[in-house]
């Protein structure tokens, strides 16, 4: 049975949350949007503050909270900025569950431990020039040298490029075995070979830092391999599970933003001598936002709750992806048409949660690649089997 009533602890998560957003995110968003400005100081606040470990278990130095608390601190992050509920999404989600999950005891001691304390920054390359959607396709390499591997190729979209630590990378070692010849590794920023850039000219997310990742002969030591050789996509697929599931409960942030900004100013602008909230269509846009913002919760939980009690969960992370990213497009759209010509431009925020949500469309699975992953779970088409679930991140009663 799920129980939608939220603990004392999950309560305790989501003002914490509120609070560091309001007081460290909110007062300088605004300067660091328009200006395209990363300031890696506010990533270490939210380390310092236990947010990047949170659904990491305390013995690998995390706050051992659950996933449904994990999903209200990215929701709250994200209702401040879609920058601050990307790190989450890349160290969190994406590489540090990942490890969790697949790393070896000493390699969680190397890479885990000091992530989850907001010692290290880490992210995640899968994405190339050349290669999106279709995940098996990899163009980077990797070549066996003795007790090494040596890494050619590139990654392009990564999220903390130029400033993370530590890097979950994925690469071929084998062409001819398709899917089964990716492999993933940790790479440190240092390692022999190993380059990034930084991109420039986004639409959105302009307060965080995106780039591009070079490997030319890049020395990764064979015990920075993650898993066996040719686990690398099934590694990978389960981390697109924790990073969906990320995106999808900031996306009720952002729409949750969306809906906060409208109710302000529908009571506060006038028109024909009343409150432009009186006006019926209005109504309707901002009814539209709140009902989707439940539904979208609700499917944010659900996932939550098989990844609780370490079911698999791709299909219920995908829908809950879906849906979530898409109504936070629409809100973003509302919101802006409710602000009318002020909407339209940076002295509200609304134009900013617009040119944010349009990302989270794109990556963790396009709205069309997840329209089909759902068509043929329903037809029969697509049938998931368990891969190895990490153990419930919390200890104890949650």
């Amino acid at each position: 049975m799920i129980d939608f009533s939220l603990t004392d602890s999950q309560r305790e998560v989501q003002r914490t949350a509120r609070v560091f957003a309001e007081r460290e995110i909110l007062p300088r968003i605004h300067e660091l949007d328009s200006t395209s400005t990363y300031d890696r100081s506010l990533y270490e606040k939210m380390g310092a503050a236990g947010l990047l470990g949170l659904p990491i278990p305390e013995r690998y130095g995390g706050t051992g909270m659950d996933y449904i608390a994990f999903a209200l601190l990215c929701e709250e992050m994200e209702r401040a900025d879609t920058a601050f509920r990307v790190v989450l999404s890349v160290h969190t989600g994406l590489n540090s569950l990942t490890l969790l999950q697949w790393a070896n005891e000493d390699q969680k001691r190397r890479y885990l431990v000091p992530q989850a304390r907001g010692e290290k920054l880490a992210t995640f390359g899968l994405t190339e020039p050349g290669v999106g959607s279709d995940a098996a396709n990899l163009s980077t390499t990797a070549r066996r040298d003795g007790d090494r591997y040596l890494l050619n190729g590139s990654k392009i979209w990564i999220s903390l490029a130029d400033t993370a630590d530590n890097f979950l990378v994925f690469a071929t070692v084998d062409k001819s075995a398709g899917h089964k010849g990716i492999t993933a590794f940790v790479v440190e920023r240092g390692f022999a070979g190993f380059s990034t850039d930084s991109l420039h000219g986004k639409l959105g997310v302009r307060a965080g830092n995106t780039g591009i990742l070079t490997f030319s002969d890049c020395e990764v030591p064979i015990e920075n391999r993650i898993g066996e050789e040719g686990e690398g996509f099934s590694i990978a697929m389960s981390a697109i599970d924790q990073g969906r599931y990320t995106v999808a409960a900031g996306s009720v942030g952002l729409a949750q933003a969306c809906l906060d900004a409208s109710v302000k100013y529908a009571h506060e602008r006038k028109a024909f001598g009343e409150e432009i909230g009186r006006h019926q269509l209005v109504k309707q846009m901002i009814s539209k936002m709140y009902a989707g913002i439940e539904a979208g919760r609700l499917l944010v939980f659900k996932a939550g709750w098989k990844k609780n009690r370490g079911e698999r969960n791709t299909r219920e992370t995908g829908l809950a992806k879906w849906f979530t990213t898409d109504h936070a497009v629409q809100s973003a759209l509302d919101a802006i048409q409710i602000h009318g010509a002020y909407g339209y431009s940076d002295e509200y925020p609304v134009e900013r949660y617009l040119r944010n949500s349009k990302g989270s469309v794109i990556y963790e699975g396009t709205s069309q690649i997840h329209t089909l992953m759902q068509a043929d779970y329903l037809l029969g088409y697509r049938q998931d089997r368990q891969l190895r679930m990490p153990q419930p991140p919390f200890e104890g009663e949650m």
